[in-house]
């Protein structure tokens, strides 16, 4: 009877601890600039994470690094809370043209196959 109570159980909470794994979150906001808008906010990502694409309805995202002057590159790296927008090292770009008050789907993927899907509102 011990034993088949720990063989029903164990599969159960197994399922409890998956479901409660922590997920990468974020707070976004675009903001226009020349030709497209920029990502502004924090991405915040459990433990040590890498990004490796981003895209929203209007086409892929360049992912760019920003020091001194700006170079589009293949990944992010992320760690914790990382800050992106004009104000940071790490941006991200979005071609097309936006009007303010619009949302925008953004999905990132990171590198452990997590994807994040999130919305942002168009400032300015």
């Amino acid at each position: 009877m011990k034993y088949a109570v720990t063989t029903l159980l164990l599969p159960s909470l197994l399922a409890s601890l998956a479901l409660a794994a922590p997920v990468p979150a974020a707070k976004l906001t675009l903001r226009p600039s020349y030709g497209g808008a920029v990502i502004d906010g924090r991405v915040y990502v459990p433990t040590p994470d890498t990004l490796v694409g981003a895209w929203s309805a209007v086409g892929a995202a360049r992912l760019m690094r920003c020091s001194p002057i700006c170079e589009v590159v293949s990944s992010l790296p992320m760690k914790n809370t990382t800050v992106l927008g004009s104000e940071s090292t790490y941006r991200i770009a979005l071609g097309g043209q936006f009007i303010r008050g619009q949302r925008i789907a953004v999905s990132l993927r990171f590198r452990s196959g997590r994807v994040l899907v999130t919305t942002a509102v168009v400032n300015r």
